[in-house]
């Protein structure tokens, strides 16, 4: 039934313990009340959102976003969340590729799964700065298709932990979009927005597949 698990990075596959959106929120000067809509965005898309501004101002934010965020994760590490590595090898032992996507860069995701040792962990890595548009457009999951040979979305689950996740896997047409709760984002948000199910964790999607 599923050929390609398309997973969220921070607060879906790994606890970066919030750093990005207390980031986020220090270098753009606002609350993280105001941060909250833009959680799953592209960074850069988001900064220019906050700020209301484009151009060098936006660079420079973004420069000092990143800043901020590798000192962070300099003092606390991200680490996996509890389950997800060994569902990701369950699922690529049964046949699932399994890729993740993020509104992080390359730079700093190398970053995030150098740290974790995970540089081979997946099939497929997808970027914000690999497509023209982050969540909610579907632009991600349909490079992570593209990058890992499946062709059908009717064969194609995606997880992550934000409105805008879930969002992009209705917009793909993926068979199942799932919200998990691991992240910056509770049950009633999640449910507000289309999705096929809201379970606690990614550690949670092979028992499900393996009854249905």
């Amino acid at each position: 039934m599923i050929e390609l698990a398309v997973l969220d990075i921070a607060g879906t596959t790994v606890d970066e313990h919030g750093a990005v959106y207390q980031a986020l929120a220090d270098a753009t000067g606002v609350s993280e009340d105001d941060v909250e809509p833009w959680m799953g965005a592209d960074k850069k898309e988001a900064i220019a959102a906050l700020l209301g501004k484009s151009g060098r101002i936006v660079q420079d934010t973004f420069e000092d976003f990143r800043r901020r965020l590798a000192e962070a994760y300099e003092l606390k590490p991200p680490v996996a969340l509890h389950g997800v590595p060994e569902t990701i090898d369950r699922l690529r032992v049964n046949g699932v590729k399994v890729a993740l996507t993020t509104g992080f860069d390359r730079d700093v995701t190398t970053s995030i799964l150098s740290t974790l040792r995970w540089e081979d962990k997946v099939d497929a890595v997808v970027c914000t700065d690999d497509v023209p548009t982050g969540r909610p457009a579907p632009y991600m999951i349909f490079r992570a298709m593209e990058a890992t040979g499946v062709v059908d979305v009717s064969r194609v689950l995606v997880a992550g932990d934000t409105t805008r996740d879930l969002e992009a896997g209705t917009n793909a047409g993926a068979r199942m979009v799932v919200g998990v709760l691991t992240g910056g984002q509770n049950a009633t948000t999640l449910g507000a927005v289309r999705h096929t199910h809201l379970l606690p964790s990614v550690a949670d999607v092979l028992p499900y597949l393996a009854s249905a």
